[in-house]
Order: structure tokens, then C-alpha cells, then sequence
């Protein structure tokens, strides 16, 4: 067996766009990235678990279902830790990294990816990676992971995309994946296999302490076919920064999975330095390039759109990488913009490894894919005295007030629930997309993209289709424990700022589902896909091309739809309405929302006269086939 031994951090830097060679410039090695850390006092100590028993005990949204679906105690193994704390001296309490372990375990035993413990300095704000990434495909009756990224200028000869990993460290790479797995939060099986694979090469120093091994070692098959072995130092560097700055009260409107939005700023640094690059010309308003087939959009950290070619046809397929930025009405926009420059017969939305972000966005881009009317989900919080307080403390919070207070005599466990996104928001824009839609989901999909999928299956829009069994099943609303402190004062106040940068976050609402499965928690649940496809090797080397054929073979079996309104006159207090439309055999027609005329008309050109409509402002074309709704337009008058 061959073994090779590489620095890898030199070799890939001279190779690498600018900005992101400056920031990787900086990676150390573990052991000497370990040598600062370690600043807390024994105070300090106790305050974090303090504060940690504010969040759990009286505004954690999910207690009651984590204690039931995991077996677990978060607040008493806190109350522990704080009694350990208190037979100990500054003299005598053991390494700061075995507190952080224990604070660790604590957050991720709800297996909850909303709430969580943030390491102070000088773990906040880095990563430890590894210089390329494994996946796992299913090619025959056991699953195989392959390197299918490589850091650009990291180069050792046979290890290369396609390789195939069989030990990780001594250990059968599957078995490791699992042992891995029961490390990290998730909410599912899938969720939790999922993470598994991924912390092998890179993890978030603010959300997990930095891994025990200084380097590992990686038996793979070469490209030669031959048995060989790499040893690899972890490296230790500063991530790229947040799309989104401070939140202040619009803290109330994101749910994001703050470890998987790290992770995947972490691989667009480590994996897609182009990316960066294209932001960066955004922002100074130079031109972008794209890739062969690629429309360019104008937040390429947030979408990539492109035409596919796929056996069953070409088709319009849009990745959403993130729903985490600061507006919602832009985002909306470029989605619309995109989605316009792409094939009309068929559009594949692929939400794979969104982390989520601003639920508005999510949940506001639904409408421009259905005819139907959106129902945003309702969000509840937990009943307690200080839960109320908080509510009372902000007029955003305040339409949950009035439940909350009732529960004092109903003793009822929730808050009613309530939308985040306004109903008319989530309905003003309608319809822009008249093809047959699939979503493509898998197990990393969190929070507001959980929140995006599930409206996507509730309202029946299309097929979901995934790539793994579940979506991570992130159900909630999330708050900084220092964003309470600051845009949600109380007084007396039970929280106090925490020391050296540390963090915490808590799940404060949870959402409910709507339509079918109405009031059933997102949480721990998450969305079932409709159809699964199980990822292969051709698919991760040579750019999903088996997923593509799926999701081409989906759209390829559902009509495509079309229903414009080409011009509309008013004449002799009418109005005149020139249609065309596919697949669509009547259109009932409303007038500032009021229902006007019903009319069968045929596939083609139709024309169709309202009357009364001399003070009219809007108009609005439902389209039907076979008396199901299949198609609307609205047209400002």
C-alpha cells in the first residue's frame, strides 16, 4: 500500500481567486491553533451554564417533543454541570475544552440544529477543514464515498475526484460515518447520516470543538486502481463572513441552520473561490462571467440557473443555495427574473444544502409557482412568564400576547399559532411560472427551506423528489440570546451578556404545516419527499446527471400550461380580454377580486368580454382543465 504525506495548505494557494487566497494564506495547523485557546474563569464558566438554563427551561419551543422523541434531559444534565462547577476552584477545574465538550453535548442532545452552543474566542468564527470533499453514492447494494472536490492547487498523484475512500483513519469508512454521525445534530436518521459525511473534511469551530486528531489518515483507491494512503493535517483558518449582518428585530423573521450555514460559506471558500469572485464584481458593478449554459444571475451566492439536457427533454433547473439574505422583495425578484430566461415546459428547483434563512423569502417565492393561494405556516411559542414578557416587550410579538395570557387559565402548553409572513404578501405577486415544477430536496435542507418544501408539498405545487429519505427537519424560529437581550429588553432581566464572544441560540417558535397536514410540527418530522433517487456515481462526478434524468422523466409525464393575457381594452365600459392559453378549458375572470365571468373557451387564442368594468383597477384570470385550477394571471388595469 503506497502512502503519501502532503502540507496541503501551501500548495493550493497560489492557485486560488484573491480574496479567498488572503483568508487561507492564514490557516494554521490544529496543534498550534490549540496552543492560545483556553481563557475562561470558573465565573464565567457558571454564567454560560446560567444563561444556558434561562434558554432551555423557559424559552425553548421544542422541550417538551425533545424530551419525548430523544430520550433526553438538556436542563438537569445543565443543573448538574453547574453543581460540578460549584465544588470546583479556579485552581483546580479541569481544561477549558472538556467544559466546552460537556456544553456541547448538552445542545446537541435535542438534536436540534436552531438551538445551539457558540464556542467563545478563539474558536468563533473558524473552521477546520481538510482540502477535499467526500460524497456518498449507491451504485449496487452498499453505498460507496467518493473525493469529489478538491481544493484548487492540492495535488497528489492518484488522489483525485472519483477516488474511492475505504478507511478513515483505521476505521471502515461506513463505520465511520456513523460514529461520526452520533457526534453531530439532526433531527432524522438521514439528517444525522447526512452531517456524519460531511464533518469528515469540514466542521465550524463556533458550533463543535475542533477535532480530537491532529491529522487523519485516508486509505482509498487510487486512480491507478492500486490500494494507497494519505495522511492530512486539519488546518484551522477564519470564514468568510455572513451574507446577512447584525438582525436586530428582523431576528423574528429567519430560521437557518447557523452550523450548516457556516459549513456552506466554508466550501464556497474552499471549493468555489469563482463564486466569491462573482460577488465581489456584484458589489464594484463589473460584468460576471458564467459557465457554458449558465444564466448569470445577480446574486450568484444565492442562485445558479441554467437550461439541462436530460433524456426526457431540456428543461429549466434554478439552485436556491441560500434563502439567508437581508430583503426578501430582491431575492423574490431575481428568483422571478431567472425562472423567466428559462425552458416554459418544465422547471427544476433545487433546494439541496440550503441551510434556510429568512422565512420570508421562502415562503413569499411559493406564490410564483401555483395558481392556488398561499397559506403561510403559523408559528407558536411556548407558554411561560417569561416567554409573555418577551412578547409584551415588542409590537411584532404582541398578536401572540393575547393567547399566551389565556393560557393562565386554560393552562394550553402552545401559543396560538400564527403566520410570520402576511397572507397578502404571500399572495400580491402570483403566478409566474406555468410549467410543471419538481423540487429537489435532500437531508441538509433546514429551517426555512424545511419551511419552503413543506408549503411546496402542502399547497401541491409538484412532485418532491429526494435525494434522501427526509429533510432535516428544522421546524422553528430562532433568536440570539443576545439579540433577547438587546431588542427584546425585560425587566428584571434574567439574562446577562456572555464572556469572550460565546454564543447561544434557542429555538423560540415552532412552525406548524398547512393544508392536508395542517397543524402537525415541521420539527424532527420534516418532509417526506413524494420520489426518491438515490445519488450515483455518475451523479456526483459528472454534474448530477442521473438526478437531472429523474426530474426530466417527472416533468415529462405533467402538461404544460399556459395562460397570458396578451391585451386587455376597456370599451363601452367593458373589458376586452385577449387570451392565450394550453391546456386549459375555461377561465373564470375577477375584477378587483370580485368574480365577474365564467367562460369554456379552447386551447389557442380566446377572447373574452367582462362587463362593468369602467372603475375596475385589477384583473385577475383563473384557468381551469377539467374543473381543477391549473393556472392564473393578474394584469394591473
Amino acid at each position: 500500500m503506497g502512502r503519501v504525506t502532503t502540507d496541503a495548505t501551501a500548495k493550493y494557494l497560489t492557485r486560488t481567486a484573491p480574496p479567498v487566497r488572503e483568508r487561507l494564506a492564514t490557516a494554521t495547523q490544529l496543534e498550534t491553533f490549540l496552543a492560545g485557546a483556553g481563557a475562561l474563569t470558573l465565573e464565567q464558566r457558571m454564567l454560560l451554564v446560567d444563561q444556558a438554563l434561562v434558554l432551555m427551561e423557559q424559552n425553548y419551543v421544542h422541550l417538551p417533543l425533545k424530551i419525548a422523541m430523544h430520550a433526553v434531559n438538556p436542563v438537569q444534565r445543565l443543573r448538574l454541570i453547574r453543581r460540578q462547577l460549584e465544588q470546583q476552584t479556579d485552581d483546580t477545574m479541569p481544561p477549558e475544552w472538556l467544559f466546552h465538550s460537556e456544553m456541547s453535548k448538552v445542545f446537541h442532545s435535542v438534536r436540534d440544529l436552531h438551538t445551539n452552543y457558540q464556542l467563545p474566542a478563539p474558536f468563533a468564527k473558524k473552521i477546520a477543514f481538510l482540502p477535499f470533499r467526500v460524497e456518498e453514492c449507491t451504485d449496487g447494494p452498499k453505498p460507496r464515498f467518493l473525493v469529489t472536490r478538491i481544493t484548487q492547487g492540492f495535488s497528489v498523484p492518484g488522489f483525485a475526484p472519483g477516488v474511492e475512500i475505504t478507511h478513515w483513519s483505521g476505521i471502515p469508512i461506513e463505520q465511520a460515518v456513523e460514529l461520526n454521525a452520533a457526534r453531530f445534530a439532526g433531527s432524522n436518521t438521514a439528517a444525522r447520516r447526512s452531517r456524519g459525511i460531511q464533518s469528515l473534511t469540514v466542521r465550524s469551530l463556533s458550533a463543535h470543538l475542533p477535532p480530537f486528531e491532529e491529522w487523519v489518515t485516508v486509505s482509498y483507491t487510487g486512480t491507478d486502481g492500486a490500494a494507497h494512503e494519505l495522511r492530512e493535517n486539519w488546518q484551522i483558518v477564519e470564514n468568510l463572513p455572513p451574507m446577512t449582518g447584525p438582525l436586530g428585530e428582523a431576528a423574528l423573521l429567519m430560521g437557518m441552520d447557523y452550523e450548516g450555514d457556516e459549513i456552506s460559506r466554508a466550501n464556497v471558500m474552499l471549493f468555489a473561490p469563482r463564486v466569491v469572485a462573482q460577488q465581489r464584481a456584484v458589489e464594484a458593478g463589473e460584468s460576471l462571467d458564467s459557465a457554458a449554459g449558465e444564466i448569470v444571475s445577480m446574486m450568484p451566492n444565492v442562485f445558479t440557473a441554467r437550461t439541462v439536457q436530460t433524456p426526457s427533454g431540456a428543461f429549466g433547473h434554478i439552485r436556491i443555495h441560500t434563502f439567508s439574505v437581508p430583503d426578501a422583495g430582491p431575492f423574490v425578484e431575481e428568483f422571478v427574473r431567472l425562472i423567466g430566461l428559462l425552458p416554459k415546459n418544465g422547471l427544476i428547483v433545487d433546494v439541496r444544502d440550503n441551510g434556510g434563512g429568512l422565512v420570508w423569502a421562502s415562503e413569499l417565492t411559493l406564490q410564483t409557482l401555483t395558481p392556488r393561494r398561499i397559506t403561510p405556516e403559523p408559528f407558536q411559542f411556548i407558554n411561560t412568564p417569561l416567554n409573555l414578557r418577551i412578547c409584551h416587550s415588542s409590537p411584532r410579538l404582541r398578536p401572540w400576547v393575547k393567547s399566551m395570557e389565556q393560557a393562565i387559565e386554560t393552562g394550553a402548553a402552545f401559543s396560538d399559532g400564527l403566520p410570520l409572513t402576511p397572507e397578502d404578501s404571500a399572495n400580491a405577486i402570483g403566478q409566474q411560472y406555468f410549467g410543471p415544477v419538481v423540487l429537489i430536496t435532500n437531508a441538509r435542507c433546514y429551517s426555512a427551506t424545511d419551511m419552503f418544501a413543506a408549503g411546496f408539498q402542502d399547497h401541491k405545487i409538484g412532485t418532491v423528489l429526494g435525494t434522501d429519505d427526509n429533510t432535516g427537519a428544522g421546524g422553528a424560529n430562532v433568536l440570539a440570546q443576545g439579540d433577547i437581550i438587546t431588542f427584546f429588553p425585560v425587566t428584571p432581566s434574567p439574562y446577562r451578556p456572555l464572556p469572550n464572544g460565546a454564543g447561544m441560540r434557542v429555538a423560540i417558535r415552532r412552525s406548524l404545516r398547512v393544508g392536508d397536514r395542517a397543524g402537525a410540527p415541521l420539527e424532527d418530522l420534516g418532509v417526506v419527499p413524494d420520489e426518491r433517487h438515490r445519488m450515483t456515481r455518475r451523479d456526483l462526478l459528472e454534474g448530477n446527471v442521473d438526478l437531472m434524468a429523474r426530474a426530466g422523466e417527472l416533468l415529462k409525464a405533467q402538461p404544460v400550461r399556459e395562460l397570458t393575457i396578451t391585451d386587455a381594452t376597456r370599451a363601452d365600459g367593458s373589458l376586452r380580454l385577449k387570451l392565450k392559453t394550453a391546456n386549459v378549458d375555461r377561465v373564470d375572470v375577477y375584477l378587483d377580486q370580485r368574480p365577474r365571468t365564467s367562460v369554456d373557451i379552447p386551447d389557442g387564442q380566446a377572447e373574452v368580454v367582462v362587463p362593468g368594468a369602467t372603475a375596475a383597477e385589477s384583473v385577475r384570470v383563473d384557468g381551469f382543465a377539467g374543473g381543477k385550477l391549473v393556472a392564473a394571471r393578474s394584469w394591473r388595469l
